[in-house]
């Protein structure tokens, strides 16, 4: 069952990908251009499905495939005796397939940490829980129930009904929510190498910036949220839009690309608009030209995302409404620009240098020594080179205007214009990267020059092992922890009992709760969080007698009840234990389950 998922994932993605891109010119290199389809394909799936919801289709599984594979079927049958196909590896290859294995680590060590804990992490994984299971569902976005689902509508839904779509076609939203969330943060890894190959000219120097990325800590951690699927889109649109210097029809692919980051998360889409704003502008003071299939691709991007979901949530919200459902407050004296976030601090210059082993875990903090320092040689040498001309200037004018951007960004805490500055740290990690790959470039070219390629290759090695040990090591140690299930929990007992809820009833059981249901779906089990009469007897239900509660639950197909700890802390613990005296001695429920911080009836 789980592999037809990562098989749907896989189809869908490459074959609207392979559409999308079909009347451009692509790479000539095989590997690249079929493994940036599947960014295209990434990036336009979730928005398919919220095209589809507002022309009133469903965002069904079997829909999207369909959609996804008619061009490429279409394709193959008009070409199919053109077809030839030949294996010649070149040089290119070789540092695909490097990457590939940095890809390859990056994920196993997501993986490992994700499912080394039998629960979903902190608070927002829970809520997500809602959203992906309503959208596996009712398959549509736009339903008046989503206003009782956390993260759709007026949040944008694109990490949600993705993962909806997914879920479909398996009976996890558990697995189905750490599986994906690890992938698609993991092939940040391919889309940034093929970014930073075609905007630098330079496979050395993408090879090295990719490694950069797998090893710094401040880079997406496998936290469950929007941003997961925000950040990685980033490199596959301002691909895209590298790709228009070969063919200008491929402002058109970058348009339709950039929509999902556009309608992804408040504060990462906001900031995927700072940086398209960025790269504009460095890209026109360096070459000194307008760049206009630049701009068509970002108003056509934004064009989209408004028509498609944002006019249509601020139609039906109202602009204040709109932001407030996006947690952004606007009252006097703040606005859009002055958003905090729930973990920002003021940095010192040890929370740069000097990565830890604990750390945050939905956006760590802190770059390295090793990489720190290749990032201070990068900024010489970007200065030293800034009256170079051509392609070597505006990439380096575009990291350096990114790095502006990202380092204010950080620090902005104190300052009146931010946005969430803690979450910018994984933004901070892209120029670093690049820069820091500059930084290795350049000082490996002195080192050639002075010992020949001997001593460059000991640099070499000598710069790899002090980056894992200075960046890798801390990450690894953060992304394979124990994370904690949340701060809502009453006890860690209240947790075993869910997770022995997981572990030994069947899937989708429908169990009924007084409180909380989000651990209930987000552990695979089934209660309908957006109906009304659900939520009603939820608050009012409580009261009934034993033989009333019994008579609701069997009419509504309830197979179990769970008191838990939360029901105890919000109903109070003489109401609660009243309760379940009343549900024993009426003999109309069965204890499965009972420790100190739940009991589990079964109706």
């Amino acid at each position: 069952m789980y592999l037809l998922t990562i098989a749907l994932f896989f189809a869908c993605t490459f074959l609207l990908g392979f559409t999308l891109s079909a009347f451009a010119k692509n790479s000539d290199n095989f590997l690249e251009r079929n493994l940036m389809r599947l960014g295209f394909g990434l990036s336009f799936m979730p928005f398919l499905g919220i095209i589809l919801n507002i022309i009133r289709i469903p965002a069904d599984w079997r829909i999207i495939f369909l959609l996804s594979a008619a061009y490429p079927a279409y394709y193959l049958i008009k070409n199919y005796k053109n077809f030839s196909f030949s294996v010649k590896l070149t040089k290119s290859d070789l540092y695909i397939f490097a990457m590939l294995l940095l890809f390859a680590v990056n994920l196993y060590v997501y993986m490992s940490g994700a499912f080394s804990y039998p629960y979903l992490e902190d608070d927002d994984s829970w809520a997500h829980a809602f959203g992906v299971k309503y959208v596996s569902m009712n398959l549509n976005v736009f339903d008046k129930e989503t206003d009782y689902v956390s993260y759709i509508n007026p949040y944008p839904p694109t990490y949600d009904i993705l993962l909806g779509i997914l879920h479909q076609t398996n009976d996890s939203v558990y697995w189905t929510i750490k599986f994906f969330n690890a992938l698609i943060i993991s092939l940040s890894t391919i889309f940034f190498y093929f970014f930073v190959k075609e905007i630098s000219g330079s496979k050395d120097k993408a090879l090295f910036a990719a490694f950069a990325l797998v090893s710094i800590p401040a880079f997406m951690s496998h936290f469950i949220w929007a941003i997961s699927i925000a950040v990685p889109l980033y490199f596959v649109a301002f691909y895209a839009l590298e790709r228009i210097k070969h063919d200008k029809k491929w402002w058109i692919i970058a348009g339709l690309v950039m929509a999902t980051p556009f309608t992804a998360t408040p504060t990462h889409s906001t900031y995927f608009g700072l940086f398209f704003v960025f790269y504009i502008a460095a890209k026109m003071i360096s070459q000194r030209k307008l760049a206009l299939y630049e701009w068509l691709a970002g108003i056509m991007g934004v064009a989209v995302s408004f028509a498609f979901w944002w006019l249509p949530m601020i139609k039906q919200h109202g602009f204040f409404g709109t932001l407030k459902g996006l947690g952004i407050l606007v009252s006097a004296g703040t606005g859009a620009f002055s958003v905090g976030g729930t973990g920002d601090r003021v940095y010192t210059v040890r929370d740069f240098l000097f990565a830890q082993s604990q750390n945050m875990i939905n956006n760590p903090v802190g770059i390295g020594f090793v990489l720190s320092i290749l990032t201070i040689i990068g900024l010489v040498f970007l200065f030293l080179k800034l009256s170079a001309k051509g392609d070597e200037k505006y990439w380096l004018a575009v990291v350096l205007a990114w790095f502006i951007l990202t380092f204010y960004a950080v620090n902005a805490t104190k300052l009146p214009i931010k946005i969430s500055p803690f979450r910018a740290w994984m933004l901070l990690a892209i120029p670093v990267c690049m820069l820091a790959a500059e930084g290795a470039s350049g000082i490996m070219g002195i080192a050639k020059k002075i010992s020949g390629n001997a001593g460059k290759y000991i640099l070499l090695i000598l710069i790899i092992v002090g980056v894992y040990f200075t960046s890798g090591q801390q990450k690894i140690a953060v992304n394979t922890a124990q994370w904690p299930p949340g701060a809502f929990w009453t006890s860690g007992e209240e947790v075993g009992a869910y997770i022995w809820m997981y572990q030994n009833l069947p899937k989708n059981s429908q169990v009924f709760t007084y409180w909380n249901d989000g651990p209930i779906i987000g552990m695979d089990m089934y209660n309908c969080h957006w109906c009304q009469d659900i939520r009603s007897y939820m608050k009012t239900g409580f009261n009934q007698s034993a033989q009333q509660t019994h008579d609701w639950l069997k009419s509504h197909s309830y197979e179990y009840i769970i008191i838990d700890g939360q029901t105890m802390k919000y109903f109070g613990a003489e109401e609660t234990n009243s309760k379940l005296k009343g549900f024993g001695e009426s003999g109309l429920y069965r204890p499965v389950f009972q420790n100190n911080g739940a009991v589990i009836l079964k109706v």
